[in-house]
């Protein structure tokens, strides 16, 4: 064994001592440079540097440093990717170099007083995936450090990095108010993507005053009287019922239920009535509510299931609007149109009066977001970002902000040029949701192909109308069962199928069942929490699991069907012929209860499948002989059949479309219902994407059912191509092996 190698494992042995370095700091920064001391004797190394990474600043700040000048410690910045040792932080890689003066990349300080030092050993300090910071060693000698240095030192730092998180954390946490006023202004924030979309407009800061009525007491509340309690009671009951009018208008889906739990708290006497009671005892009104209100938020948030804890948020919402009705005023702030709601909080009541107020997007500055306030924003197509800056909150009011809710990101008085750019692309989405739309859809060599809408909301079939949809090829029938505190009853199923079904007039109609499950999970549901939901009891095995509810859906279908033609029911994630079966037979049952209640009902519906689990590719030829027709969704689909999570960014590389596996399950699956006379679509994201249409009608896809707003794209892509060169196309795909092979070929298509 190399001496410098057994140096580095006595290193390692007798790292125990990190424990005296922790204790025997008087605090953070004698801690780091005890760090940088303890390393540079071991490597007898004259410099080693600590660089930590501030989030907020998005810049590496030299922390501590052994050999370097004490003065560049807080005064050398460098950002991700800038020098060598931005370039090893950004790409979480060692960076080694003998002589890194003439290194290309090489950033000099001359407050360091480095240049004396050529070889250069840099390794960035991580703990999981969260990045910290980056640790530097360098010696006077040219090429001094070896590959058993990177071994050392990569051990080093990973026992080192716990300890120097925390203090980097805490570093942050107690940087001075003079360190916060010489940071650069707000000028852009990465948060997450909740609904796209683009916005830009002046901002409205929402800064919760209006949720600390309810822990602040209000100018002269004391004067306030039980009368007046009854009429802020009253007053509340109205305006739930203007909302809950309002929202029936905008989502037939939530048949005026959104507000149901605040009006059954409202008629629970033992919230009201210990609200008097109290006030009986001696409380003001304001102070009453409070403390029931307190009782009944402890009582939710203590709940080990979600969808109890989300009625903290009812309560607190309903409380708060309680003490705002004391006051004689309107209470609600009156927005401009086309301003950009931040805030800290919002309620599923602020959604509407948002979207009814022209308010264009709402960014929160903190913490998350419930499943409900997701829900409605994307039903009104509000873009919505969650940004953890808290800054954001501190923003002049009317600040220019343009929000992107397709990446997630929040630019504060955007450059021209980035205006500009999101502009031609609005422009260019609007001119593509506009533009006039043939009847039919032929390639250049006159083959028909069908075009057909994906539809969550009733609110999107007035768009595929308009656009020439030639029906519904998919139906999501999640959207009542996601917004209801329970399951909706077969009588509002009813209500909404039947609008879906007269809005469509004698369009063919394909409608999904319950979807449930996954990321898509009912917080009310008896289903205990699962490690991996997205291969647990979701879709039609929740369906078959839970016959009452599925039964209720399918007759609800089937009624609201009554007298239609070209109507279809497909099953999702069917993995067997038994479960095909099983629910086919479930539907046939149904018929037969409707048609003895003397109900009226559909008994011609078409009965199929979503093809999105690989199981099913090997008894194809069974399933088509018992299914009128086959989907395949191709999102899940491409995600089982490579066993990528497609909503895990960290398996991007993975969820590959065009992987042979894949090409060659569609083209099976084409093949099957053709040579059976099954109609089959596909109704996933492949469906519009224009690298992937070739191949798919080239295997003999006829049928594809999209998002409304990609139709017209579509229909050009398809009229833009001969349906002999697709077939060519597909050939050669499904005859590559290899996705770099593949690929290759996917990159070859040129379209006529």
């Amino acid at each position: 064994m190399h001496k410098k190698e057994s140096d580095h494992l006595n290193l390692l042995f007798s790292i125990s001592e990190l424990a005296d370095l922790v204790t025997g700091s008087s605090d953070l920064e004698s801690f780091l440079q005890l760090s940088v001391d303890l390393v540079a004797r071991h490597f007898n190394a004259p410099v080693c540097s600590i660089y930590l990474y501030n989030e907020k600043l998005k810049k590496l700040t030299l922390k501590a440093t052994k050999g370097l000048k004490p003065e560049a410690i807080n005064t050398i910045h460098m950002k991700p990717g800038e020098g060598l040792v931005g370039k090893s932080f950004e790409t979480l890689t060692i960076v080694r170099e003998g002589n890194a003066v003439n290194t290309p990349g090489f950033l000099y300080f001359k407050e360091a007083g480095e240049e004396s030092f050529h070889s250069f050993l840099c390794v960035p300090i991580k703990r999981g995936v969260e990045r910290i910071g980056v640790l530097v060693v360098q010696h006077r000698e040219m090429d001094y450090f070896d590959v058993s240095d990177e071994r050392a030192i990569r051990a080093v730092v990973t026992q080192l990095a716990g300890s120097i998180e925390n203090a980097r954390l805490l570093i942050e946490l107690s940087q001075t108010r003079e360190d916060t006023e010489v940071s650069e202004p707000l000028s852009f924030v990465k948060g997450s993507a909740v609904i796209g979309g683009y916005a830009m407009g002046k901002t409205v800061i929402l800064d919760g005053k209006r949720r600390s009525i309810l822990y602040d007491p209000m100018q002269f509340e004391d004067t306030f009287t039980k009368q007046d309690f009854v009429k802020a009671i009253e007053k509340t009951i109205r305006e739930l019922k203007d909302l809950q009018k309002g929202f029936a208008q905008r989502l037939p889906e939530s048949a005026s239920l959104i507000f149901t739990a605040h009006f059954m708290i409202l008629k629970d006497k033992n919230f009201i009535g210990k609200m008097e009671g109290m006030m009986d005892e001696g409380n003001f009104p304001c102070e009453a509510i409070r403390k029931v209100a307190a009782k009944y938020i402890a009582i939710f948030s203590s709940s080990p299931h979600a969808y109890m804890r989300e009625k903290a948020q009812d309560v607190e919402d309903l409380c708060v609007r309680i003490l705002n009705n004391f006051e004689a005023g309107d209470e609600d702030k009156h927005y401009e149109k086309g301003s950009i709601a931040i805030a800290r909080q919002v309620y599923p009541s602020d959604i509407l009066k948002f979207v009814s107020a022209g308010i264009q997007g709402v960014i929160l500055a903190s913490g998350g977001v419930t499943s409900h306030v997701t829900i409605l924003a994307r039903s009104l197509q509000l873009p919505l970002i969650i940004a953890e800056e808290p800054e954001l909150l501190a923003l002049p009011e009317n600040t220019t902000v343009l929000m992107d809710g397709e990446l997630g990101n929040v630019y504060i008085n955007p450059e021209k040029d980035t205006v500009t750019l999101f502009e031609t692309r609005a422009r260019v989405e609007q001119q593509a949701q506009t533009i006039s739309m043939e009847k039919i859809t032929l390639t250049l060599d006159n083959e028909r192909v069908v075009l057909l809408a994906n539809i969550n909301l009733l609110s999107e079939v007035p768009l595929a109308r308009q656009l020439k949809a030639e029906g519904i090829g998919l139906y999501r029938t999640e959207f009542p069962f996601l917004i209801r505190a329970t399951f909706p009853s077969e009588a509002e199923q009813y209500v909404i199928y039947q609008k879906l079904f007269d809005a469509m007039k004698e369009s063919p109609i394909t409608l999904r069942t319950l979807d449930a499950g996954g990321e898509k999970a009912l917080a009310y549901s008896d289903s205990p929490v699962e490690a991996n939901p997205e291969l647990g009891l979701r879709s039609i095995r929740f369906s078959l699991k839970h016959k009452d509810i599925f039964e209720s859906q399918l007759r609800a279908m089937l009624r609201a069907a009554a007298g239609k033609k070209r109507v279809g029911i497909m099953f999702p994630l069917i993995s067997s012929i038994d479960e095909f079966l099983e629910a086919k037979l479930t539907v046939r049952n149904c018929m037969d209860a409707l048609m003895e209640e003397q109900l009226e009902y559909n008994r011609n519906v078409a009965i199929g499948l979503m093809i999105e689990l690989p199981s099913v590719l090997e008894t194809l030829d069974e399933f088509a002989k018992e299914a009128d027709f086959f989907s395949i969704g191709t999102n899940d689909f491409i995600q089982y059949m490579l066993a990528a999570d497609r909503a895990n960014k960290m398996m991007a590389d993975h969820y590959i479309p065009y992987h042979p596996a894949v090409n060659r399950g569609i083209g099976k699956i084409a093949a099957a219902a053709q040579y059976h006379g099954i109609d089959v679509s596909v109704c996933g994201e492949m469906a519009h994407e224009k690298e992937y249409i070739p191949f798919l009608l080239g295997v003999g896809i006829r049928t594809l059912s999209v998002d409304p707003q990609f139709l017209p794209m579509v229909q050009q892509t398809v009229m833009n191509m001969k349906m002999s060169d697709a077939k060519e196309y597909a050939k050669k795909m499904l005859l590559q092996t290899s996705v770099k092979s593949a690929k290759a070929v996917l990159e070859s298509w040129k379209p006529i």
